[in-house]
């Protein structure tokens, strides 16, 4: 019953399309390039789906029957057959181009398989036009893995050939297209995904790597063939042991679910042993079992790189933020530029307080190792018994503490760059030798290892000290001394670029009351003059904290009397009547910030604009009981 009400629906719907019984054609036939084009856009369907259609046609070959295939229109795609059937059908002009659909030619099949969605047989007067009542058809739609017809495939023979078997046989026949077009679908994602992550891979500047739990290499991408000097196929065939010796120790860590994360080891490639960044991670099967494993391997230098970006080992001054006018103090920065490309050693000689670290990141920044890393290490500031692995770095079991994967020391950090060695006169005669062998060499040896790493550091020393008296004392070798003294600057103290005063004073009270949210203070010109009389021994760093002195007690010193070595202020100090040299004042500012901040020694030295060392000094140097404020912070104990 259900049967006969599509079919009627359908003659209806054909009444109403105004087509006649009589027609023998379809309304709508492409030809020519309209024709060429469709057939195109369809070619991978059309070949896809013939195998099919040609074995569907093989079990009723002999018996007057012909195929057909449409696309989701109802459009004619290709038709195969007896030669007698299909004679009569090209006269009724069923020809690739001609459409099948309803509203063209009527009832069938096709166009009810395509209205109905679903797999049709008709057969006689059940077809619309009186030309195809000689005809039994059966149609199945084709469908795509979203549903949607994109298709149908027809059987055609005489009417008295009908079998409900032969629309099993062309529904099967779909199916299976259905099935081989979702095969070649997953296929072809498939290969965008291997496309895609063998692209994305071969982007990531990292030697990636996997291989079975044997070692034996299974994939690796382009970065990693470049890094080791193998070619895909050479390395294919390789085994990770091949590339570094430590990988029973790798592999046994990853089995015993033991992380093996940017670690560094040598490796074996083709020109040279090179010191990689290694991390390890388990490729796990659905049962959650170790399956394969991946290495990711990076060079040392890119790894240390990103370190300092991170850690912020970079030189933030340059020579257009050094402030004076002083005639002999420009040619220093003139003869600093001139320099600043060299890859000789600068000694850079001068009192304390005289900028020698500005100077130091103004030339790295002015040299064409400016993107690399700027590190600096005051030899004075580490106890000797630390120096040399801050300087060199350690393996592995060292030394009791030391850390599991080792460390890099200051000069491997600086590979590429600069290292700036603050107060070299300070540096023990030991570390003396060994640092003259990295200056000569160019390689340095970690603590506890034998190996040699070979690094491209330019070095730059400073001192306060007259290292040609030290040398003459035997506190400082004189080989080292002329290894370093290729380049000498020597920065103009305070009292003898005294027109500067004036306008340091400037610049810093506009950074200071900035920085301290206060109002800049006018100096007198009297008091200018006595301020400019005055030897300032502390140099820019002593008129530096000055400046922040007066700042932050929001008063300008009545200055009585004055000499080289104090200032006496009757107003400077909550308004008491008393003398105090700048030392005194400093010693005073110190202790009133340790104790606004109950002695955390983080925030007193941002908030006096000096370094954690440099305020330890400062301490020492008054005598300051930090005994006397509250306990500082655990994490700063530590």
């Amino acid at each position: 019953m259900k049967e006969v009400n599509y079919i009627e629906e359908s003659h209806d719907r054909c009444a109403d399309f105004g087509l006649s019984k009589e027609i023998r054609h379809s309304k709508k036939i492409l030809k020519g390039d309209n024709l060429y084009k469709k057939l195109e856009s369809k070619k991978s369907f059309i070949k896809l789906s013939q195998p099919f259609i040609s074995k569907l046609y093989d079990f009723v070959k002999g018996s007057n029957f012909f195929t057909i295939l449409t696309d989701e229109n109802g459009c004619i795609l290709n038709v195969a057959g007896d030669e007698k059937i299909l004679s009569e059908a090209f006269s009724l002009k069923i020809t690739p181009g001609a459409y099948m659909d309803e509203e063209n030619i009527g009832t069938n099949a096709i166009s009810l398989a395509l209205t109905e969605k679903k797999p049709i047989q008709l057969s006689g007067e059940a077809h619309f036009i009186s030309a195809y009542h000689r005809w039994t058809c059966s149609a199945a739609p084709i469908k795509n893995s979203k549903g949607q017809i994109i298709g149908v495939l027809n059987l055609t023979g005489y009417s008295d050939l009908l079998h409900p078997h032969t629309l099993g046989m062309v529904a099967a026949a779909a199916n299976a297209i259905e099935k081989i077009l979702e095969v070649k679908s997953s296929n072809a994602k498939l290969k965008n995904m291997k496309i895609f992550l063998d692209t994305m891979l071969d982007s990531i500047p990292s030697g990636i790597i996997t291989s079975d739990l044997q070692g034996n290499i299974k994939t690796l991408n382009k970065y990693a063939t470049e890094l080791f000097g193998y070619d895909y196929l050479e390395m294919q065939k390789m085994n990770v042991s091949d590339l570094f010796g430590d990988w029973d120790k790798v592999i046994k860590s990853v089995k015993g679910k033991e992380s093996f994360l940017d670690e560094d080891v040598y490796v074996n490639a083709r020109r040279n042993l090179l010191q990689l960044n290694l991390s390890v991670h388990p490729i796990l099967d659905h049962k959650q079992q170790l399956k394969d494993v991946v290495y990711v391997f990076n060079e040392v230098k890119k790894v240390r790189k990103l370190a300092n970006k991170i850690m912020g080992r970079q030189a933030i001054y340059t020579f257009d933020k050094i402030i004076g006018t002083n005639r002999t103090f420009i040619e220093t920065i003139e003869f600093a530029k001139k320099i600043a490309d060299s890859r000789s050693t600068i000694l850079l000689m001068g009192e304390s307080g005289t900028g020698k670290e500005v100077f130091a990141q103004s030339i790295h920044n002015y040299s064409d190792r400016s993107k690399e890393s700027f590190v600096a290490i005051n030899c004075g500031a580490i106890p000797k018994n630390l120096i040399e692995s801050e300087l060199f770095g350690y393996e592995e079991g060292a030394f009791t503490g030391a850390k599991r994967s080792g460390h890099p020391g200051k000069f491997e950090i600086a590979d590429g760059g600069t290292i700036f060695l603050d107060e070299i006169g300070e540096m023990p005669l030991d570390m003396q030798t060994r640092l003259l062998r990295v200056i000569e060499e160019g390689t340095v040896s970690r603590v506890g290892s034998t190996k040699e790493v070979v690094v491209n550091v330019r070095i730059i020393a400073a001192t306060n000290k007259n290292l040609s008296e030290e040398v003459k004392k035997g506190n400082f070798r004189k080989d080292l001394y002329y290894r370093l003294n290729v380049l000498p600057l020597r920065l103009t103290p305070l009292r003898e670029r005294k027109e500067d005063i004036p306008l340091l004073i400037d610049y810093f009270m506009g950074k200071k009351s900035k920085k301290l949210n206060k109002k800049k203070l006018e100096i007198s010109s009297d008091n200018m003059k006595k301020l400019l009389s005055y030897n300032w021994p502390g140099n820019i760093r002593e008129l530096e904290n000055f400046v922040e002195l007066i700042l932050n007690t929001e008063k300008i010193p009545d200055f009585t009397s004055i000499d080289n070595t104090k200032i006496e202020s009757t107003t400077l100090l909550q308004g008491a009547k008393e003398e105090r040299t700048l030392e005194e004042m400093e010693k005073l500012h110190i202790i009133k910030t340790l104790k606004r901040y109950q002695g955390n020694i983080t925030n007193s030295a941002k908030s006096l604009g000096i370094g954690r060392n440099t305020l330890y000094r400062k301490i020492n140097k008054h005598g300051i009981d930090c005994s006397n404020f509250e306990r500082r912070s655990t994490l700063e104990q530590r």
